[in-house]
């Protein structure tokens, strides 16, 4: 891995995963990653892929395509997937699916895959995934639709509906995890990583 200080790249939009960054202190700016992400998922619906495998195949799909636009930068991806059992779950297209989705897991135990990848000229020299274990608890329709209004529509850019940094802890009993990787961004191996590079400080 190269040793000098190289331009980062966030090939992200997400607000949670920019705020990580920015408290660690590393150095970047954000290149929106111009990828159908559902197309991807739908190419390999039947692979057999786990939900970690395709945060894996989505964080280096957005890598790959800013990193082959910026070719000499350091592009950091990441993806994550929401999965109970067999049942893949989206970020909701509207408040209607969001109170669904936010009822059928009450009282239920998810998992959160958070991958993470840096990409060099169109290739991926290093990935990471971790998962966490998210318990809901038992909440009532009712509780469900004043959550829902007090979050507004930052509950509509999160695939669980929630955010862990904000209102969204108050849905839950247990959190088992990497509090980065919940917030969707496994921060200490990608430290150490631009440590290498030489970006921050060793």
């Amino acid at each position: 891995m190269h040793k000098q200080p190289r331009d980062v790249i966030l090939a992200s939009g997400s607000t949670g995963r920019r705020m990580l960054l920015e408290n660690a202190g590393v150095p970047f700016r954000v290149e929106l990653p111009d990828v159908d992400e559902r197309a991807i998922e739908a190419a390999i619906d039947d692979s057999g892929a786990t939900p970690a495998e395709l945060a894996l195949i989505l964080a280096e799909a957005k890598a790959i395509e800013v990193s082959l636009r910026f070719p000499k930068a350091i592009v950091i991806a990441a993806d994550q997937t929401m999965n109970m059992g067999d049942r893949l779950f989206h970020k909701p297209a509207d408040m209607d699916e969001a109170r669904r989705n936010l009822i059928a897991l009450s009282g239920h135990t998810h998992e959160l895959n958070s991958a993470v990848v840096v990409a060099e000229n169109g290739t991926v020299p290093w990935s990471h995934v971790d998962t966490a274990y998210m318990t809901m608890r038992e909440i009532s329709p009712a509780y469900v639709g004043r959550y829902l209004s007090a979050a507004g529509d930052a509950a509509l850019k999160s695939v669980g509906s929630y955010q862990m940094e904000g209102l969204g802890a108050q849905l839950f009993d247990t959190a088992e995890g990497s509090y980065f990787t919940i917030i969707g961004l496994p921060l200490l191996p990608l430290l150490q990583v631009l440590r290498e590079y030489g970006v921050i400080d060793g």
